[in-house]
């Protein structure tokens, strides 16, 4: 890459770093990539996509497999702290997780797409919107446009802070832990501070269930057997001294490295749940949001991976464990063969969904060779 395209595409994600969204209100991020897009001439542009999404499409003289490669639309409900010219013009938000990263690596690819074709199959472009809530590639897969673009093959990464900027590293299966919030709602009934022997406190469910529920799983090795459950928020009836409350909240963010283990620790902690409540005498409500199932690499897509980051010239470090934290790419994997590489953003690089992240510019050149490389491989 000429320092020229390096210079042009780092003012293109930085024009994109200063407009983050959040999950499900990508409009105007969806806007401006849709409006590059249209400049590099796909066979088709599909917008909309499960929200925002939005993909373009590059097709083959030949018949072949459709190869996706997939980059986030979405920023974070984070006030960023920076003092760099391009930074976020959102009050409150911030793209701190490199998504403008992501997006600026997949847009170079269509730069490249439109002044050469694939020889055979397709190339569908996706930004996809909502993959910080789990909703995003869900949504994409039922969208009634999504079998247009169905893939056989698909691709995505995502930067690593602790590694150095354009290290690439690899994990030959489990990529990333399943996750959910596990919200319960605590009824029972208010009364008179002066007379709470009328009332049902959930207090003493709560002074139960917040330990019990960190107890069931402290998240030790990323073994297959992993599992943490991680106390996130917790509220007892209304800041008031006039009155016993009757009412409260707790929410806990369980994770496992399988989707077996997701479910037999859900029903742990829903059967703890209900026994210490029915014996406090106290009704309560469960529900799970921010719904990641786990996200496992495809064996040969894989090994396509490892194929393009040696053409690339770029050494892979293949690991044995995946990310603690979670992806919905994994929602892809079920239909296509599918694969996440991870791309360092730096030793000293804050760790991601920090206020003073940044993704690293430098970056971007190597993402662009790992894909093109994918794509010469596959449909050349």
């Amino acid at each position: 890459m000429t320092p020229d395209r390096l210079a042009q595409l780092t003012e293109l994600r930085h024009a994109l770093h200063q407009i983050p969204e959040i999950s499900g209100a990508e409009g105007k991020t969806a806007a401006f990539i849709a409006d590059f897009l249209r400049g590099h001439d796909p066979d088709q542009l599909l917008t909309g996509l499960g929200g925002h999404g939005v993909a373009a499409v590059y097709d083959g003289a030949a018949d072949g497999p459709t190869v996706m490669i997939r980059c986030e639309l979405d920023g974070l409900p984070i006030e960023e702290l920076s003092d760099q010219p391009y930074r976020s013009t959102h009050p409150g938000l911030g793209h701190l997780c490199g998504h403008d990263g992501h997006m600026t690596i997949v847009a170079a690819l269509a730069q490249d797409l439109a002044a050469r074709r694939p020889a055979r199959g397709r190339v569908a472009l996706l930004f996809q919107p909502a993959e910080e809530t789990g909703q995003g590639a869900r949504a994409v897969i039922a969208d009634p446009a999504f079998p247009q673009i169905a893939p056989e093959y698909a691709f995505a990464l995502h930067n690593l802070p602790g590694l150095p900027v354009g290290a690439v590293a690899l994990c030959a299966e489990a990529a990333n832990c399943a996750s959910r919030g596990m919200r319960i709602r605590l009824m029972g009934k208010t009364s008179h501070a002066a007379a709470p022997q009328d009332g049902i406190s959930p207090a003493g469910a709560m002074a139960q269930l917040l330990p019990a529920l960190a107890a069931l799983a402290g998240g030790q090795d990323l073994g297959p057997d992993y599992a943490l459950v991680t106390l996130t928020h917790a509220r007892l009836g209304e800041a008031t001294f006039g009155i016993a409350p009757g009412e409260g909240e707790v929410w806990a963010t369980l994770r496992t490295v399988n989707d077996a283990r997701m479910e037999a620790l859900i029903a742990e902690a829903t059967d703890l749940t209900g026994r210490i409540c029915a014996d406090s005498g106290v009704g309560c409500d469960i529900n799970f949001d921010d719904v990641f199932d786990a996200c496992t690499n495809d064996a040969e897509a894989v090994t396509i991976l490892q194929a393009a980051c040696h053409a690339a010239g770029h050494p892979v470090e293949i690991r044995d464990l995946p990310q603690r934290w979670s992806e919905d790419f994994g929602q892809f994997g079920k239909t296509a063969r599918a694969a996440m590489i991870w791309l360092g953003s730096g030793e000293m690089q804050p760790q991601l969904h920090n206020p003073d992240y940044d993704f690293p510019d430098d970056a971007i050149p190597v993402g662009v060779s790992i894909f093109s490389a994918i794509l010469d491989d596959l449909l050349r």
